[in-house]
């Protein structure tokens, strides 16, 4: 036995006390006329996603309607526009140190579930039923709602010019796209990759025509905005820095996921680091130069101002093309939809393999070889979230704790480095690079904390709602029989509904 599946084998029996969200495991019961069917064909997601696929991942998760959105929020917490890049560079940074540190973790860690399988396997079941939880109730449904109303609304403007467009449509669009992108995850693996290809092509050409028409304007001369880069436009406390990082590291979110299939991804130990690195430089560089271009174009209060930034820059240099915008940025949102809950699937799927999540998530269609189950589980959730107005306000509240968690997922990096210090590393980061970024994000979660503690404190609180259900649902043993046969019922019955199966055999 090799020393990583010696460590990874010691921590599975340091946990065998983790009970099953049921208490056995249940029989596949469908129908007879599909048990051919099953002999012919193994009942397993398969390595499809190589280097390409890789990259078109990260960047179509990454570039999503956060630098549509975000500038605004970054400008509002700062005040000035050399303050904002500044946040800019410092969240990118940041971010592709975490990316690369999440290049180690899913390359020693062979395991598909990102952070869940990290945290599980070093610190045990209850951080990482909280991990999930948190993302399930909150995190991840709130970001499908508030990208899926950002393309929406991007792509109902130009219909409405300077009227308000009526928010009930907003919601009645932004559902119809969540169902499109759901179904299209529930069908198919191939082309929820194909989908992803396309978006990403068609968010790289806009934001070069962005990039384009910025430094047309500036070999022009027109650099106003930035010879008083750091002139306060509006006064801001110190206090508000936290809040413009979150914006921004909201901006930059989705380079976490992409470990979270490492099972569908060819030759992972090398796809996995040489994907996140390539990805992670055209977007931090991308994101300056958009961002350089909105403020040669824009000064800061029409930034301030504007509803939706980006169509308020192209209707000023592009005039009657601007409507190229408003087809691009709902494109570019629906490849971040897409890529979020491709992973976030997997994860669930991942983490009722683990047994800390129902059975039925993490089954597969028979016929599609889609994690169907866990693909449309966050679905109602999302769905739930576009009836608020206030959605980007919950996504600030959950801020303190996503990077609380992360933070805990890059400290698996040191902690294994200890423990296990012969366990085979394919890609390996210096170390001082986990304790940047663990302390880069303390030092925000510490700051947000002191600054904003009501907010803070309700995403606390909105994680730890998770523990009741864990020690319920998982951790109990001696569960009433009348309980068990009615969770069994249920889970035979969907199974029968959705046509999926557990998962024959890990992936090689």
């Amino acid at each position: 036995m090799d020393g990583l599946h010696m460590a990874i084998h010691e921590t599975e029996i340091s946990r065998a006390h983790v009970k099953r969200w049921n208490h056995d495991p249940i029989p596949v019961r469908i129908s007879p006329e599909h048990v051919t069917k099953f002999h012919r064909a193994e009942v397993t997601l398969e390595r499809q996603i190589g280097l390409g696929g890789c990259i078109a991942f990260v960047v179509g998760t990454v570039v999503g309607s956060g630098i549509f959105i975000s500038p605004k929020g970054v400008l509002k917490n700062t005040g000035s526009v050399g303050m904002a890049l500044m946040v800019w560079v410092t969240c990118g940074i940041l971010s592709a140190i975490g990316a690369l540190c999440y290049a180690e973790l899913g390359t020693t860690i062979p395991k598909s579930g990102g952070d869940f399988t990290y945290i599980l396997e070093t610190f045990g079941a209850i951080p990482a039923f909280l991990r999930v939880w948190t993302n399930l109730v909150a995190v991840i449904t709130a970001q499908y709602a508030v990208i899926s109303v950002t393309g929406v609304t991007y792509m109902l403007k130009p219909f409405f010019g300077d009227c308000e467009i009526p928010y009930f449509l907003i919601q009645f669009l932004a559902v119809l796209l969540l169902v499109a992108i759901f179904w299209l995850n529930s069908v198919s693996v191939l082309w929820s990759k194909r989908v992803q290809i396309i978006s990403t092509v068609a968010k790289v050409i806009e934001l070069l025509l962005i990039i384009a028409s910025g430094l047309y304007f500036m070999l022009q001369g027109q650099t106003d905005n930035l010879k008083q880069a750091f002139k306060p436009a509006v006064y801001v406390d110190l206090s508000k820095l936290p809040l413009a990082m979150y914006s921004g590291l909201f901006a930059y979110s989705g380079w976490q996921f992409l470990p979270s299939f490492t099972e569908e991804i060819v030759n992972p130990s090398r796809n996995i680091p040489l994907g996140i690195i390539i990805s992670m430089i055209f977007v931090t560089s991308t994101y300056l130069l958009v961002n350089l271009a909105y403020f040669v174009v824009l000064d800061p209060l029409e930034v301030l101002s504007a509803e939706a930034v980006a169509l308020t820059f192209s209707s000023r240099v592009l005039g009657n093309w601007a409507l190229v915008i408003s087809i691009a940025v709902p494109l570019s949102c629906i490849g971040s939809i897409n890529g979020q809950i491709f992973s976030f699937a997997r994860i669930l799927m991942v983490s009722s393999r683990e047994h800390c999540m129902p059975r039925i998530l993490g089954m597969i269609h028979v016929h599609n070889k889609t994690p169907l189950p866990a693909a449309i589980a966050a679905f109602p959730i999302a769905v739930a979230m576009l009836m608020s107005r206030n959605i980007q306000q919950l996504v600030d509240y959950m801020s303190f704790t996503t990077w609380l968690l992360v933070s805990v997922a890059v400290a698996v990096i040191p902690y294994s480095r200890w423990k296990y210090p012969d366990l085979h590393r394919p890609f390996k980061v210096p170390i001082i690079l986990p304790i940047i970024f663990i302390t880069c994000a303390l030092v925000v979660v510490a700051t947000s904390l002191y600054s904003s503690p009501s907010d803070s404190g309700f995403g606390f609180i909105i994680a730890l709602s998770g523990i009741p259900f864990y020690f319920i649902f998982v951790k109990w043993q001696s569960k009433p029989a009348w309980f068990l046969k009615a969770m069994d019922s249920m889970t035979c019955f969907m199974q029968r509904f959705l046509l999926v199966a557990p998962e024959e055999k890990n992936s090689d």
